[in-house]
């Protein structure tokens, strides 16, 4: 790494979401002062920022949620954010055949229709007796596991309407903890004993802020680093990584020993101009969301209250995800007494096209279509926001490209971190996000390695929980 006079190397951070922000809260933490964050908009967050509609609706965009791999974030949001929070038990369902099958759907059968619920079993011991070889992709992987029946009914529709992308283009080594595998015995003795089975997964439990929705965390970490150290309205042209200098939209340059960038790899690539990052970067692919708010007059229908998210295989409707948002904190509506709200999640990518003016329209009647929204209810706000990177997708070639480019990237002082600046789905919560950044500052300070970024599997079997984050003089941090 290049060092400027006094030994300490001169760090740009190009982002403030949760990876940026964990980069620039841990070098605080360590006594580093020479680092600038730079952010393009005028508000911290990135993808995790919420906003207010003119009616006096809060929205996130996507269906954000806390709960967390680590100690140190824990601690970190704590110190940040206080005892502002409401403490939910997960309540999620998948909505198939005109009923709610409780979340993981494959441990909730005996809910379905009976002719479905012995398609899903048969699928399930024919699965179990020819389970061999090494699945070629996620589509393959699914079928192997799970069986025809529940990969047709549910599986194979609802993982097309999230990624977007032919499920034969994905690769499955990312599942981990995002999909409960099948356990025969317990699927069969769920359904024998007529028991219902939601317990699965890390976010079993989890928290959301009371007021101003995902986006107040993050503003609230913010705030905890110093002012001088955060420029906003900062957009990034050009990465100049011979010179080591950052250009702003507005002409402006930043020299840097170090980059940490939470930019999109692909984007990073071509603002390099470099064509042997920019070959790579070009292959990797991703998707696109669009997030729709329904503020609606009245109060939570008694079928809807106490649930969280729900999710959507069949294509009566666009979105694959809806929150019953108000539900997260009560104030995420103008009048708790007289206001309740939906959010609603659509994917979209060249293989999977979304009439972009017909969002709202398509999505209240997808709520209709659904049962979700009751006859009569009065819509009183509509809010719309088109990411157009949702998702990073996990290619069966993703490993490859990575591979091929974050090393080029290291190697001329770059960090790529983050959602999209690792292209790592799996390490892609806000919890993973936030410790990329903390551990790529512990890695140019302190020489440690990184572990999210490097071992998703450990990190989210639970590896890395207890470890303790050691300070510039090797002593635990504080």
């Amino acid at each position: 790494m290049r060092r400027h006079g006094n030994g300490a190397p001169r760090i740009l951070i190009l982002g403030a979401g949760p990876t940026g922000l964990g980069a620039a809260q841990r070098l605080s933490e360590l006594g580093h002062g020479d680092y600038l964050v730079l952010e393009r908009n005028r508000y911290a967050g990135g993808l995790s920022a919420s906003f207010v509609d003119p009616q006096g609706f809060t929205w996130d965009l996507g269906g954000h949620i806390q709960f967390s791999h680590y100690d140190h974030f824990d601690q970190v949001l704590g110190q940040a954010y206080g005892d502002g929070w409401i403490d939910h038990v997960r309540q999620s369902h998948v909505w198939l055949r005109e009923r709610f099958v409780p979340y993981p759907f494959q441990y909730n059968l005996r809910h379905l229709p009976k002719s479905d619920l012995w398609r899903c079993v048969r699928g399930m011991i024919e699965a179990d007796r020819n389970r061999d070889g090494t699945p070629g992709n996620f589509r393959d992987w699914i079928l192997s596991s799970f069986g025809e029946g529940i990969a047709g009914l549910f599986l194979f529709p609802y993982n097309f309407k999230v990624w977007a992308h032919p499920l034969e283009m994905l690769s499955y080594g990312w599942v981990g903890e995002r999909v409960a595998v099948l356990n025969l015995e317990r699927a069969l003795e769920n359904i024998i004993l007529e028991r219902d089975d939601a317990a699965w997964g890390p976010n079993q439990t989890f928290r959301f802020p009371r007021r101003g929705g995902t986006g107040a965390i993050w503003r609230a970490v913010a705030g905890q680093i110093p002012g001088e150290r955060l420029l906003y309205g900062a957009e990034v042209a050009g990465v100049d990584p011979g010179r080591r200098v950052v250009r702003l939209r507005d002409g402006r340059e930043f020299r840097y020993d170090a980059l940490i960038s939470t930019l999109p790899l692909d984007a990073l690539a071509e603002m390099s101009g470099r064509r042997d990052w920019m070959r790579p970067a070009r292959r990797l692919s991703y998707s696109s969301t669009h997030v729709a708010g329904i503020g609606l007059e009245g109060r939570t229908p008694e079928r809807l209250r106490g649930r969280n998210w729900m999710y959507f295989p069949e294509d009566n409707c666009p979105f694959y995800r809806v929150t019953v948002f108000s539900n997260y904190s009560p104030e995420n509506v103008p009048d708790p007494g007289r206001h309740w709200s939906l959010m609603a999640e659509i994917s979209e990518s060249r293989h999977k096209a979304v009439d972009r003016d017909r969002v709202v329209e398509d999505t209240v009647r997808g709520l209709e279509a659904t049962g979700l929204l009751p006859g009569g209810a009065r819509v009183v706000s509509a809010w719309t926001c088109f990411l157009p990177r949702g998702y990073p997708v996990p290619t069966c070639d993703r490993d490859e490209l990575l591979g091929e480019l974050l090393p080029r990237l290291e190697e001329e002082g770059i960090l790529s971190r983050g959602r999209f600046g690792a292209w790592k789905y799996e390490v892609a919560n806000q919890d993973h996000c936030f410790m990329q950044g903390v551990e790529a500052a512990d890695r140019l300070l302190l020489g440690t390695p990184e572990t999210t970024v490097h071992d998703p599997q450990r990190v989210n079997s639970g590896g890395s929980r207890n470890e303790r984050l050691r300070g510039a003089s090797g002593q635990p941090a504080r």
